[in-house]
């Protein structure tokens, strides 16, 4: 990097190691009966509530509920949307091209539209000093602030025109979170082309398909084995230009292949006329990122964001939730999801940017444990987790507490069931509370304080979880600990969020409601009120790169984006999800049954379960297949035999001696098996009808993974890949012979 300071770790960091390994996470019976000195947390503090208003846009969204597409398979297809006495368009396919804005009259939407550059100016200009970015080398943290940072990310723009950079050409970055990630990204979009990034668990041929997509003239990876990937298919890459590597020393010299140090030296001593005038050519209605879909069938799609894309949903965005700007106080995040993820890019990249936040990088092996280390040496003020994350976190904290004294135990039960009963009256009463019981102030002192200083959250005020469902009773236990998770919502074609709950408008599994200057539609409901789920906003991205007909299926004539999900809103407008179109479950009987809340419920209802997969599509009764949770490798993340301490302690719990999933897979285990079984009648028992009681069940051999291909990159179940991967087990189910005694084919009793 070029101008670093060293700067001394946020926070001390000597209590606690990672969650990941070992008896990390201090367990909330081990912090519940120990003193508090000294502490202070950001969570009390109160925040003004802004009022919004969507007001009459001037590209009106129509208001008619019920919203058709339909076109004949032989007309032509334009790679545009006309809109009516309007000369230009609100989709486009063309990686030139430029859209209309969904601008409105007042309100939000009528911000005024910038640029990437000039969001970055602005914040250099108000932020010039604060840091910008933080990342670790050896035990040191070292720093950017804006100024350096921008001037970093010019230097770098300047670099990828020497080699080469041609407009609306891809600069594909392919490696973990870092500082080098952060001004490749923005340098490839001052110098006038695509930021690309390509998911590091991609294999050679899935970075060959994106770097050919988006025509990737330069690639940036992260080391070796990321290069090898690049080097495998390098002769398929007819716009390939140069590769950079960004960590570590390169193994070997090759023709168009530089380190990072290398490649900023090259746009030194380059003259600024060349890329000020690529900047002052750029307008906010045009293409600078794409993030190409993990998708579970077919190619990957390349979802073209324009400027204003992702600088009015970072205005938006930070209104809505109400963030600091860094001349009150200063943000703090930490980076550690996929940056190849619009979440991910979203708040670390954005939104941080607009408010003059820090973020600070994690290690690679974050997810494999040291996330924690950095959590506590950081302290953001606001963090992002995926599902899985909160599920890790609460595993861990219950396999720790369960070898705590009966006293701890004792003190962490009674304030956790006080902790969830006040921050469930709370949600009812939008966020306010005139003063909190007694009971539930000793509580956060004995506990709740501590609890959020072993995590590392101590500062935090704004935790969310999104990209994939997570369950009511991760929700829960979180709630208990006065730690309130709060779920947001949206898509890649969205720029990320479209709605987000927040501490006055917040309901247990609910998405929360829509941000200022969005609005959303919910087309052709049934009686409950479910139907799809439509977005309209300056959110809404500008189409699909070189792929009209998929542009088309995504946005309707009327400009309306279509998501996909079913969902309903309450009398209050919380939106709740409810299903996949794609993965609703027509039975052989006609009936529609969305399987996301059956099997959110199996794993309520058995808590050794980790993922459950509902089966039935054009069957004539439901099934599924589960798993159950077990300990993942360290360095590959792949599932391995032994059961997670917190399974194993359930299983003795149930009287079973099991410490591996092989002891309790294909019906080993009966008394494993009859404990599912009755959790599996407790869930049909509820069931709204006989269609949706799940007939039949079994246990697999293996964990859903990512490296497994069961989940994507989101910890996404791909039901397709899992529908190919365990046909033998699924035919199994529906052989015409039924024998209801054996394990694997069990009938639950009416």
């Amino acid at each position: 990097m070029s101008t670093a300071e060293v700067m001394d770790p946020p926070a001390d960091v000597s209590c606690l190691q990672s969650f990941g390994t070992g008896d990390s996470i201090a367990s909330l019976d081990e912090v519940a009966v120990e003193s508090t000195v000294n502490e202070s947390s950001g969570e009390d503090s109160a925040c003004e509530r802004e009022e919004e208003s969507i007001t009459k846009s001037e590209v009106t969204p129509p208001a008619s509920e019920q919203s058709t597409h339909t076109q004949s398979d032989e007309a032509v297809r334009p790679d545009s949307l006309p809109l009516p006495g309007v000369g230009e368009t609100l989709w486009t396919s063309r990686g030139s091209g430029e859209v209309k804005l969904r601008m409105a009259e007042s309100g939000p939407a009528a911000e005024p539209p910038v640029t990437i550059n000039q969001m970055f100016t602005s914040a250099v200009e108000r932020f010039g000093d604060k840091t910008a970015l933080g990342w670790k080398e050896g035990e040191q943290w070292k720093t950017l602030n804006y100024r350096e940072y921008y001037q970093t990310c010019r230097t770098a723009a300047k670099s990828f025109l020497k080699l080469g950079l041609e407009r609306y050409h891809g600069v594909g970055i392919l490696g973990f979170n870092s500082a080098e990630w952060f001004i490749a990204d923005i340098a490839a979009i001052l110098a006038g082309g695509f930021a690309v990034g390509i998911y590091t668990t991609n294999s050679p041929e899935a970075c060959q398909y994106v770097a050919e997509n988006c025509q990737a003239n330069i690639l940036v990876v992260e080391n070796h084995k990321q290069l090898q990937k690049i080097l495998q298919v390098q002769d398929q890459l007819p716009h390939l230009k140069a590769i950079i590597q960004y960590k570590d020393a390169l193994k070997e010299k090759r023709p168009n292949l530089y380190t990072w140090a290398e490649f900023l030296e090259m746009g030194r001593d380059e003259p600024d006329t060349r890329l000020d005038d690529i900047i002052a050519s750029q307008k906010p209605n045009q293409c600078c990122t794409l993030i190409y879909t993990s998708g579970t069938t077919g190619q990957p799609k390349g979802v073209m964001l324009s400027h204003d894309n992702l600088t009015w949903t970072a205005f938006a965005t930070g209104r809505h939730v109400r963030l600091t700007e860094a001349t009150v106080s200063q943000e703090v995040v930490v980076s550690y999801l996929p940056l190849s993820h619009i979440a991910a890019q979203m708040i670390d990249i954005w939104l941080t940017m607009k408010v003059g936040g820090a973020t600070y990088f994690a290690q690679p092996d974050a997810l494999k444990g040291s996330l924690a280390v950095t959590l506590r040496e950081v302290r953001p003020t606001a963090f992002m987790g995926v599902p899985r994350v909160w599920e890790k976190m609460q595993e861990k904290m219950k396999s720790i507490g369960a070898k705590s004294s009966t006293v701890r135990r004792k003190v962490a039960s009674w304030a956790k069931d006080v902790g969830l009963q006040t921050n469930l009256t709370k949600m009812e009463l939008n966020g306010t509370m005139a003063r909190k019981p007694l009971n539930y102030r000793l509580a956060k002192k004995l506990v709740f304080r501590k609890v959020r200083k072993a995590l590392g959250l101590d500062r935090c005020t704004k935790c969310y979880t999104g990209a994939a469902p997570i369950t009511k009773d991760t929700l829960e236990f979180f709630l208990s600990l006065d730690i309130p998770v709060y779920e947001l919502y949206g898509m890649s074609e969205s720029t990320g969020p479209h709605t987000i709950s927040l501490p006055e408008a917040f309901r247990l599994t609910s998405c929360g409601k829509v941000i200022g200057g969005c609005q959303t539609k919910i087309v052709s409901p049934d009686e409950d009120g479910n139907g799809e789920i439509c977005f309209w906003g300056r959110h809404v991205f500008m189409g699909y790169l070189n792929m009209p007909e998929k542009t088309e299926e995504a946005l309707d004539s009327e400009g309306w984006l279509h998501s996909g999900d079913l969902g309903k809103q309450d009398k209050q407008d919380f939106l709740f999800i409810t299903g996949r179109i794609k993965e609703l479950i027509i039975t052989a009987g006609g009936e529609n049954i969305p399987p996301v809340p059956i099997e959110d419920a199996v794993k309520e209802a058995v808590p050794l379960i980790s993922n459950a997969m509902l089966i039935g599509d054009k069957r004539k009764f439901l099934s599924m297949l589960l798993t159950v949770k077990c300990q993942m490798n360290a360095e590959t993340g792949a599932p391995e035999d032994e059961l997670t301490p917190e399974a194993v302690e359930l299983c003795r719990k149930l009287g079973s001696n099991a410490t591996k999933v092989s002891d309790i897979a294909g019906g080993r285990d009966r008394v494993i098996y009859a404990a599912i079984q009755e959790g599996i009648n407790r869930v049909n028992e509820k069931a709204t009808s006989n269609a949706q009681r799940i007939q039949k069940w079994t246990v697999l051999e293996e964990d859903f993974s990512i490296p497994g291909g069961e989940l994507g990159p989101t910890m996404k179940l791909k039901r397709p890949v899992v529908t190919k991967m365990y046909k033998e087990q699924i035919e199994n189910f529906y052989k015409e012979v039924v024998t209801p005694s054996t394990p694997d084919n069990p009938l639950p009793s009416k």
